[in-house]
């Protein structure tokens, strides 16, 4: 990850909870699909795409730009995925995400493998998700995304979902 060969498609940096050991090992398995990605994530019209689904590569990748009021933290849930890595950037806006191991996580609705979906129970590290930087969350990683920071303010997000190279 520190050496970079990454860099040159993308001008927004990790945040510093990204496994950079997971992050080089998936970058390399399939790098044509991972510079696809951060082309997208790179893209100068985010702020002006409609919110939606924008396919790029088939089913093993695709970017949503979402617009909400981030929740007050008792109204979000940890979340991982199986199939898909997400890569999560504010495009406006700010919000806090948690972050912990699957691994020491319980379990409280088992995975839903049609929605690509797990819920848990668990504590975790909570980070400020700003515009400027990108999490990576793994199969192993559970999330907490969403969550209100200050006040009401709507903001703007892209999800991009890449599909895990075995």
């Amino acid at each position: 990850m520190k050496n970079g060969a990454w860099k040159n498609t993308v001008s927004i940096k990790p945040h510093s909870s990204v496994n950079p050991q997971e992050f080089a090992g998936q970058y390399h398995k399939n790098q044509e699909l991972w510079n696809k990605a951060f082309l997208f994530l790179n893209r100068n019209d985010l702020d002006t795409l409609a919110p939606g689904t924008y396919p790029i590569a088939g089913d093993d990748l695709y970017a949503m730009i979402s617009e909400y009021v981030p929740k007050n933290f008792e109204e979000s849930g940890w979340e991982s995925h199986r199939r898909y890595i997400d890569l999560q950037s504010m495009i406006t806006g700010k919000e806090k995400i948690g972050v912990a191991s699957v691994s020491k996580a319980k379990l409280t609705e088992t995975y839903d493998e049609v929605k690509d979906i797990a819920h848990y129970e668990t504590p975790g590290k909570y980070y400020l998700a700003k515009p400027g930087d990108f999490f990576l969350f793994f199969p192993e990683d559970a999330h907490r995304p969403s969550i209100k920071y200050k006040g009401n303010a709507t903001v703007r997000k892209l999800v991009i979902k890449i599909r895990v190279t075995k």
